[in-house]
Order: structure tokens, then C-alpha cells, then sequence
């Protein structure tokens, strides 16, 4: 069987890509939980924590848990979209794309960009909805948020990809849903809660505040900075919140070494992915 070229495995990747959006716009209470869900988890636990918050930035707990709620969206699209894979695989749907002359990669391609698609928009949406009903900076920072933008988007696309790519990971050698919900849970969400999104990331350090000893704060610390995605929400903080002055945080790298940090990331977990599609061949006869 000849090779297909690459406007032809590129148009496989569109038209997978292309099927999650449809899957997801059928499901109208997926769509409508899909914002609804986040924006009440945010204002919810932003109202109810305020008082007991204290930032190095200068934040109130709204304007700090901003970007986790925005990386739970993108954490629970990745879940809805990779879970897609088994019941293709349940139905047949996935047998017959792998025995095509595509071949593997246009089906990563095509699963992770639509996934990742769908949680881009939602993120997106869920802030314009949070600045347009909250106003969570002051009036006078919105000329800077709006040249960030451009940023924002790239960023959340990268975050997109990355946590779609894991889902990938995950859901491809796995042969039932409640399998996969309970690795992804287990895994996603102790990432999601040791990336600075719920509370701020500590200085890597064995003494606290007082001086006194504190390896349970020290091991904790150093957990969370090797967090990839502890980077990603870093940066997210400083793009959404232009103003916020970081220099007395405990944990403050560069921008540079944020962006680097998230892309590297990002790459080896696609790379993962692809290598396990590519060399696992008991997953292709799951039913």
C-alpha cells in the first residue's frame, strides 16, 4: 500500500479533530457545565477564602485563584475529550481509523488538537465572562491585560495541548472509563492542587517563617517546583495580572524560564504519547 502524502494524513488529522467538536456541541448540558461549572467553583471558593488569604502579590483569593480555575477547565475538557478514545474503541470506531493508511500520528494529532481546541475556547470564554462580570483587576490595568492577550491565548493553547497529550497517555491502554476517570483523578488533580493554583508555592527551604525546622514545608516546596505546571499557572498569573509585583514570593522564576519550562513539558508529554500509540499493539483489539 503506497504512503499517503501529507495533505492527506493532515486532512485525517482535521477530520478527527473536527469530530470532537461536533461530539461536544451534541451534548448541550456538557456545553452549558462546562462554564457554568468553573465560574461557580471560582466564585464560591474566592468569596469564602478571602478572608483567610494573604498574598506576596497583593491579591485577594479571586484574583489568585483565577488562573487554577482556568487550568481546572482545561483539566476537565482534557478528561471529557481523552475519555472519547475508549469509547471509540467500544464502538469500533477506533479499529477502523487504525487500520487505515494514515497511520498513528494524524489520530494523536487530531484527538489532541480537538480536544485541546474545545478547552482553549472555554478557558477563553470563562474569562472574558469573569472580567466582564467581575472586573477581577482595576479599570485602569485593562489596557495592559488587553496587550497581554496574545499571550494568554498561546498559552492556554499550550496548557491545552499538554494536559490533552497526558489524557492521550492515559486513556490509550486503558479498557474501561471508570479506570480511566480514576487514574486521571488521581493523578490531574494532585498536579492541579501542587501548581501554586490553590495556594502559593513556598521557597524551597527547611527553615519557615519562624526560623524553625520544616521538612514536611521543605519536601512540599520542593514537589511543587518540580511541578511542570507550576510554571505554566505562574505566567498565567503574571499575563492575566499585569500589575502583580512578584518579587517577594517565594517562588518567582523568570518568564523565560516559565515559557521554557511549559514547552519542554508540553513536547516530551506529546512525545509519550506518541511513542506509546506507536509501539502499543494491545490496545489496537480492546473492546
Amino acid at each position: 500500500m503506497n504512503e499517503l502524502t501529507l495533505p492527506s494524513r493532515l486532512n485525517a488529522a482535521w477530520m478527527l479533530a473536527r469530530r470532537e467538536w461536533t461530539r461536544f456541541f451534541r451534548q448541550r448540558n456538557r456545553v452549558t457545565a462546562a462554564v457554568l461549572q468553573p465560574l461557580l467553583f471560582w466564585l464560591l471558593f474566592g468569596t469564602g477564602l478571602s478572608g483567610s488569604f494573604a498574598s506576596a502579590g497583593g491579591e485577594n483569593f479571586l484574583q489568585f485563584f483565577l488562573p487554577g480555575t482556568v487550568a481546572l477547565i482545561v483539566l476537565f475538557t482534557a478528561i471529557f475529550a481523552t475519555i472519547s478514545v475508549i469509547e471509540d474503541r467500544r464502538e469500533g470506531f477506533m479499529q477502523s481509523v487504525l487500520v487505515s493508511p494514515v497511520g498513528r500520528f494524524p489520530v494523536l494529532i487530531g484527538k489532541v488538537l480537538g480536544g485541546g481546541a474545545i478547552a482553549w475556547v472555554q478557558a477563553l470564554l470563562f474569562l472574558t465572562l469573569v472580567y466582564i462580570v467581575s472586573g477581577v483587576t482595576h479599570s485602569s490595568s485593562l489596557p495592559t491585560v488587553t496587550a497581554s492577550l496574545p499571550l494568554v491565548m498561546l498559552l492556554l493553547a499550550i496548557i491545552a495541548i499538554a494536559m490533552c497529550a497526558l489524557g492521550m497517555i492515559v486513556a490509550w491502554p486503558m479498557e474501561s472509563t471508570q479506570g480511566f476517570h480514576a487514574i486521571m483523578m488521581l493523578g490531574l488533580m494532585p498536579m492541579w492542587l501542587l501548581a501554586g493554583t490553590f495556594f502559593p508555592i513556598p521557597a524551597w527551604s527547611v527553615h519557615g517563617p519562624t526560623g524553625e525546622a520544616g521538612w514536611g514545608g521543605w519536601a512540599l516546596a520542593g514537589i511543587m517546583q518540580a511541578n511542570p505546571l507550576s510554571y505554566a499557572m505562574l505566567e498565567l498569573r503574571r499575563l492575566i495580572n499585569p500589575t502583580l509585583d512578584l518579587s517577594n514570593a517565594g517562588f518567582a522564576p523568570s518568564s523565560l524560564t516559565c515559557w521554557t519550562v511549559t514547552l519542554v513539558a508540553t513536547a516530551i508529554t506529546v512525545a509519550i504519547a506518541w511513542m506509546l500509540m506507536r509501539g502499543s499493539r494491545r490496545a489496537d483489539t480492546m473492546v
